[in-house]
């Protein structure tokens, strides 16, 4: 991807765009992906990075949604269990088979959840992984070795499917482009185009040059998440808001608190939450938090009580209690909640997505989650085809394999991730050998994947790299803001800048990088939840 050639792209267009749209999370980029593969004339703008927002603050799993179905939502569920088994078949670089355990303390567990599993293993029907079983105490603590077995007597294994969410962003991003579509980060939607009151185009601000410029479009999608109400309402002031923010927050451990290939799931914790272990790239993830919020951040903190909540219960599953030195980084997303009744509950608010046609015709869409990327893309270009007044085209991104797409084995696990690309930077590797240097011993990156990550992946920034085309930030913290200057030292000549920029660069993600370390004052957030 080359974001110079796209720029021109944009700014230089004839006709205009069949669709153009607003976001790069996952939803946003779903959507530039389903137009391009029908053929139609896309334009995608992010006005930060790919993924910088909720997108890459998931809990890394592909999953249909187990409380969901105690919930008897068995039409969500059942959605997304399919779309579970087409993003491991086209995306299988990136998405693992992982095994999880609900850990059973009382003797009716056993058989509950043990009933619950199978019918979630018959929602997925031929999509499924594998299928889950009941164990009794000794194959509990096998599978899962730290867990606490004080009144243990068993588990249900089940699976679900587990993935790097912002190497996806960046995989679909790719896809977009290898369609024909036009794709850039770093540009900011600033208004809309209105011709006889209906939306026809978008203005823009290049946030890196600071250059304006407008591009037209017979069909605007408003995909920006947490944000949607503000485009909303630039098209028109009178509107209610439809989004309800709630935060979510995980931390992340050393992999020994949680050993083995196994993730912990426990389904119900003393005040009703779901509690998630997940293994992740050698470490290992605990959340999250369902905490209501007023306001809205592209950075935003964990709240302490929400620090101390997934510390506290991740101890309490556990024979080894973690504490806060062992915490490598803590983050915390954002989840763009229909509102419906009660907003100030979002655990009663919709998962599901919503797509809101106004009388100009702006498409917001918001909601869903990461597994159901595609099939929330899929219902947004249906719409889009009527309002660009286009020749009605099939989505055709039920197989599509997405960027990277390989069944190979790559043995070096630093490069699995990239798929099919990981010849490209082992070739970097072949042509300098200092490029197969390690970026620190902590963390699992080369210095190639840097140069890959800037000349193929449109990485404009330390940040850039270090928290969503690596995830040093998620992995160590501490580690990743250790490597910042040399990471920007790497990116300021290909990138055409001095000296000056590395330092800025590197020194803008260390301030970042703080609020990720457990016990830097900066990670709490400040203000209180809703």
């Amino acid at each position: 991807m080359n974001r110079n050639k796209m720029l021109d792209q944009a700014r230089n267009q004839g006709d205009p765009f069949d669709i153009i749209v607003v976001g790069g999370g996952a939803t946003g980029l779903g959507c530039a992906v389903d137009a391009a593969s029908r053929g139609y004339r896309t334009l995608l703008v992010e006005q930060c990075d790919f993924a910088k927002g909720t997108s890459s603050r998931s809990t890394k799993l592909v999953h249909g949604g187990v409380r969901y179905l105690k919930q008897g939502n068995i039409s969500l569920v059942l959605e997304a269990l399919k779309e579970r088994g087409r993003l491991y078949r086209n995306a299988p670089h990136l998405v693992q088979n992982m095994a999880f355990v609900i850990p059973n303390y009382k003797w009716w567990e056993g058989p509950f959840y043990g009933i619950g599993m199978k019918v979630y293993d018959r929602l997925a029907g031929k999509l499924g992984l594998s299928p889950s079983k009941v164990l009794s105490k000794e194959e509990t603590v096998s599978q899962v070795p730290n867990i606490e077995t004080e009144h243990l007597v068993g588990g249900v294994s089940y699976h679900d499917g587990q993935f790097d969410d912002t190497r996806l962003s960046v995989n679909l991003a790719q896809t977009a482009v290898g369609l024909g579509a036009c794709v850039l980060n770093y540009v900011k939607c600033q208004g809309l185009i209105k011709e006889d009151n209906a939306v026809k185009g978008v203005e823009l601000r290049d946030a890196i040059s600071g250059e304006e410029f407008t591009v037209k479009g017979n069909c605007v999608i408003n995909a920006t998440g947490v944000f949607v109400d503000e485009l909303r309402k630039a098209d028109d002031k009178a509107v209610q808001e439809i989004v309800a923010v709630s935060q979510g927050i995980h931390i992340v451990l050393p992999r020994d608190f949680l050993p083995g290939d196994t993730a912990l799931m426990v389904p119900k914790t003393a005040d009703g939450r779901v509690l998630f272990g997940v293994p992740w790239h050698d470490r290992v993830v605990f959340g999250t938090t369902d905490t209501p919020l007023k306001e809205k951040s592209l950075e935003p903190r964990a709240l302490q009580e929400e620090r101390d909540f997934v510390l506290e219960h991740a101890a309490k599953y556990l024979v080894k209690d973690p504490t806060e030195d062992d915490v490598l980084s803590v983050f915390a997303g954002l989840r763009p909640l229909v509102k419906s009744g009660d907003s100030n509950n979002t655990a009663a608010l919709s998962r599901d997505h919503t797509i809101i046609v106004s009388e100009s015709g702006l498409i917001t869409v918001t909601g869903g989650k990461w597994t159901t990327y595609r099939k929330m893309a899929q219902d947004v270009i249906d719409q889009a085809e009527m309002v660009a007044d286009v020749e009605i085209k099939s989505c055709q991104t039920e197989s599509l394999q997405i960027h990277g797409w390989t069944q190979s084995e790559i043995k070096e696990p630093n490069l699995a991730l990239y798929g099919s690309d990981a010849k490209g930077i082992r070739d970097l590797i072949a042509d300098n050998a200092s490029l197969g240097e390690p970026l620190h011993p902590g963390l699992p990156y080369q210095k190639a994947e840097v140069v890959w990550h800037v000349r193929e992946e449109m990485a404009q920034s330390v940040e850039d790299v270090l928290a969503r085309r690596t995830r040093a930030v998620l992995l160590d913290a501490r580690a990743s803001i250790e490597i910042a200057g040399e990471v920007g030292a790497i990116m300021a000549p290909l990138l055409g800048q001095d000296e000056a920029w590395a330092k800025s660069s590197a020194e803008s993600f260390r301030e970042l990088a703080r609020g990720y370390n457990f016990k830097d004052p900066s990670s709490i957030m400040e203000h209180t939840a809703q």
